[in-house]
């Protein structure tokens, strides 16, 4: 089964700041993008793995909305986190940027050995 996808929202789109680094909306609107790609990949199969994705997501987005100016780059979030003895905490949103990290990298490793050729799912996940 083939799709057409076209995403508004890429990762390689997104401007990094000199010196601030990523914004943290820009990402966050490349990490919304992909939820429906999950979809079409399998409802079922991936299910987990879009539970987890969107959770870490709204983790994230929490954070930022609390103060969109202050939060406005990941590497913001992350050290205000590390400052106040957080970043290691259950559900901190630097936890969550953590593991939206490595399911990023699952999906760019499972989309790869379907690119590559790869037809059956399990062996491709």
């Amino acid at each position: 089964q083939y799709f057409l996808l076209v995403l508004d929202n890429r990762f390689s789109d997104i401007e990094l700041r000199e010196e601030e680094g990523i914004p943290t909306e820009e990402f966050l609107e490349s990490c919304y993008a992909i939820v429906p790609v999950l979809d079409k990949l399998g409802p079922t199969v991936f299910a987990p793995v879009k539970m987890d994705f969107v959770g870490n997501i709204k983790k994230i987005n929490q954070k930022f909305i609390t103060n969109k100016e202050e939060f406005d780059t990941l590497q913001k979030i992350v050290l205000h986190e590390v400052n106040a003895g957080v970043a290691q905490v259950r559900n901190s949103a630097t936890e969550a940027l953590l593991w939206l990290k490595r399911g990023l990298k699952f999906l760019k490793g499972f989309l790869t050995e379907v690119k590559n050729g790869e037809k059956n799912i399990q062996t491709a996940l």
